[in-house]
């Protein structure tokens, strides 16, 4: 089965692409890993993308979809795959579909705005070990202070509600017009996503039955 998991950004889609991995036995193609991988193998499209990147630019639409090309060529993909962060745009939707790449379903994780700001805001990481916490929902035994090593806990600034808030913004205005282009191909699956990830995934994998 081919898939494609939408949802914004905090939104828990890496966690369902992991579980649908497992479930079907089939491989999660993130784009960044992918980049990161041909660039760490020094495919002609990871050394095209190596270029925009050295010169702090966007790698382009055309580069991005020639190194999800060559990924989906593996042999590991055979049986299908789950693109988690592609497309990302319509052009990227159509150049996928000009490649004769078949998907079957469109996965779509749904999170009100307001509780992916509250999820994101809240996280906390420790600048020693990468441990995670959250002021809601795993709250360090002491304040600012790491359980496992005693390092301190600081909030990324990926994570700070500014920097949120202008990241859906922009998955809105880019991504979101996608849910209307598969569901007029009678792709899209919508899974409002809950409070505890279990029933997200009980969700997720009722989608892929139906």
């Amino acid at each position: 089965m081919n898939l494609i998991l939408l949802g914004a950004p905090g939104a828990g889609k890496g966690t369902q692409a992991e579980v649908i991995c497992e479930h079907l036995n089939i491989p999660a193609i993130s784009t960044g890993n992918i980049i990161r991988e041909a660039l760490k193998s020094g495919t002609e499209m990871g050394l095209k993308a190596k270029s925009f990147m050295d010169a702090g630019k966007l790698v382009p639409d055309e580069v991005v979809i020639g190194i999800i090309q060559e990924r989906l060529a593996k042999d590991d993909c055979k049986n299908g795959f789950v693109l988690d962060g592609f497309p990302r745009t319509i052009p990227q939707a159509e150049a996928l579909d000009k490649m004769g790449i078949v998907i079957d379903k469109v996965i779509d994780i749904e999170v009100a705005d307001e509780k992916i700001v509250e999820r994101m805001s809240g996280r906390r990481v420790c600048e020693s070990c990468g441990a995670s916490y959250h002021l809601l929902y795993k709250k360090p035994e002491e304040e600012g202070k790491c359980g496992k090593c005693g390092g301190t806990l600081v909030q990324r600034k990926d994570d700070h509600p500014d920097t949120v808030k202008e990241r859906l913004n922009v998955y809105h205005e880019q991504t979101e017009p996608l849910k209307d282009y598969y569901e007029k191909q009678g792709k899209l699956c919508i899974v409002e996503g809950q409070e505890e990830v279990a029933d997200t995934t009980k969700l997720t994998l009722a989608a892929l039955e139906a």
